[in-house]
């Protein structure tokens, strides 16, 4: 009896991984980019459909047209399983949660759909915006990005923490300050109006009219842009140091265990040491 680790998947399905999931070759690379003009395709698509007059006056091209979208994506989904060792791997994947979420909404609005055309149904269908996630797959400087990313959470988020207590006590402040007179009728509208002021957003339904009150809003509005810079220098930094790291693109793809990150010319995987 063979063991799991010893089977051998056919030549084709070799072949099919090498055009679904790399782009090292003249077959990877016309199946990404027919792939990303349908979906540049299809994101289109969903936005004219949005549009009330071309809705009424295109329905029936809109209605073919998504549904060929559909089932170019369903037998892409379908190969991706196929084409892969583990399916799982991909499955639970991001890009596969992506991949599914991209071309369910047809079919749950064909199936659940009717002549009331429920209005959940309608918001279900804007899912397929997700499809524009699918075109990270084809960038290779997004595995940069979502590193530098990833790297930045916990200063992110401690500089979120900082301006948090920031947005509380300046709002708080101005409660006291102007009361229900100037708008700031409790703490949470006015922490609600210091968070507006602080990112600069400035909508104008509350406004201080008492001179401290717009001292300490001036103050404030110096404050946000400052804080503005802060999260794009630290995001800036680790994207800087990605490239100094070298970090690798998507072109190798494991066919056993779906593992992407494998640098140029590797030829074997790093997590389960299978040959690429």
């Amino acid at each position: 009896m063979k063991k799991e680790d010893d089977y051998k998947p056919p030549k084709w399905k070799d072949k099919l991984h090498e055009v679904i999931y790399e782009a090292d070759t003249p077959a990877g690379k016309f199946f990404d980019v027919a792939l990303l003009i349908v979906i540049l395709l299809s994101i289109i698509l969903v936005m004219l459909e949005s549009v009330s007059s071309y809705r009424s006056r295109f329905y029936w091209s809109f209605y073919i047209a998504e549904w060929i979208i559909t089932i170019v994506f369903s037998i892409e989904y379908i190969l991706r399983i196929i084409a892969i060792r583990k399916p799982k791997n991909y499955i639970f994947s991001f890009y596969g949660i992506v991949d599914l979420l991209s071309t369910i909404p047809t079919y749950i609005a064909f199936v659940f759909g009717g002549s009331n055309f429920l209005f959940a149904i309608r918001a279900l269908r804007l899912l397929r915006v997700f499809r524009i996630l699918k075109i990270s797959r084809y960038i290779g400087e997004s595995n940069k990005l979502m590193d530098a990313l990833k790297n930045s959470k916990a200063k992110i988020l401690i500089f979120l923490f900082a301006v948090l207590i920031i947005c509380i006590i300046m709002g708080t402040v101005m409660h006291l300050v102007e009361g229900e007179k100037g708008g700031f009728d409790n703490i949470p509208i006015s922490i609600y109006w210091s968070i507006v002021t602080l990112t600069t957003v400035g909508f104008g339904d509350i406004h201080p009219i008492t001179p401290l009150g717009r001292f300490i809003a001036s103050a404030l509005m110096i404050m946000g842009y400052g804080i503005i810079a802060v999260p794009t220098g630290i995001v800036s930094a680790e994207y800087s140091n990605a490239f100094k790291k070298n970090i690798p693109t998507n072109t190798q793809v494991c066919s056993y265990c779906n593992e992407t990150k494998h640098l140029d010319g590797a030829e074997f995987c790093h997590n389960c040491g299978k040959k690429l």
